[in-house]
């Protein structure tokens, strides 16, 4: 199996400290958010993964070169122009379309079983299945309403307050199948706001993947400073 980490935003939430470093490469505990993908992924077998770059490309290449020493072996693809999280994947069909494949958020901070949750997708053998986590405030994520046998019947991504109907929050962690370029539909596409609605929309079955532990969407510099305290680092 193959994973895709994106990693090419700029990280304007993050500014001025995104101005000198991508924000997948902000330490966290002494290593950048997304070495912790690649130790996991290394850990659950997974051998073979790509990487999207767009702002400072040279700095998490220089870092991670070829992914040797994790254990795997790294391929980058660069984009002149931002595609968004769908169209990124989509730029690499060709690679990715033989079997299915992981697509992970490189800038959130999460400890994951991978094998469990590629496992678990295996069973539901939809076309795809979505990681969440419970969280009390959903604002600036993307919800899903859950039914029988975590079956998703419904996603918003970020809802309005008086449209919230659920608190079970994507994680940034998906599994598809092949069939999901079939979805993808333009060059610039974002798995949130086109394709997973989209998927639903066509009856396609989309499961969920309940994590076990807490996703941080490092996305200012407040919840950073808050991540950072709670793993002992200032």
């Amino acid at each position: 199996m193959k994973a895709f980490l994106l990693a090419a935003g700029k990280g304007i939430r993050l500014k001025p400290l995104t101005e000198r470093i991508p924000k997948v490469m902000i330490p966290i505990a002494g290593k950048p958010i997304l070495e912790y993908h690649v130790e996991q992924l290394a850990a659950s077998g997974i051998r073979e993964i790509f990487i999207n770059l767009h702002h400072l490309p040279e700095i998490i290449k220089g870092y991670f070169q070829d992914g040797q020493k994790w254990g795997v072996h790294i391929k980058y693809s660069y984009e002149l122009e931002i595609l968004g999280t769908a169209g990124a994947v989509k730029r690499l069909k060709k690679s990715l379309a033989r079997e299915p494949f992981l697509v992970i958020y490189g800038d959130n901070y999460l400890q994951s079983d991978y094998a469990d949750l590629i496992a678990y997708a295996e069973r539901k053998n939809g076309i795809g299945t979505v990681a969440v986590f419970k969280k009390e405030d959903v604002g600036g994520s993307g919800i899903v309403e859950l039914g029988a046998g975590q079956r998703i019947l419904r996603f918003a991504e970020k809802p309005r307050p008086e449209d919230v109907f659920s608190h079970w929050v994507n994680a940034g962690i998906y599994y598809f199948q092949p069939a999901v370029f079939e979805f993808i539909e333009s060059d610039y596409s974002d798995f949130g706001f086109d394709v997973l609605p989209y998927l639903l929309q066509r009856g396609e079955r989309l499961y969920a993947y309940k994590l076990k532990t807490a996703v941080w969407a490092v996305d200012s510099l407040e919840l950073l400073d808050q991540l950072r305290k709670q793993k002992g680092v200032a």
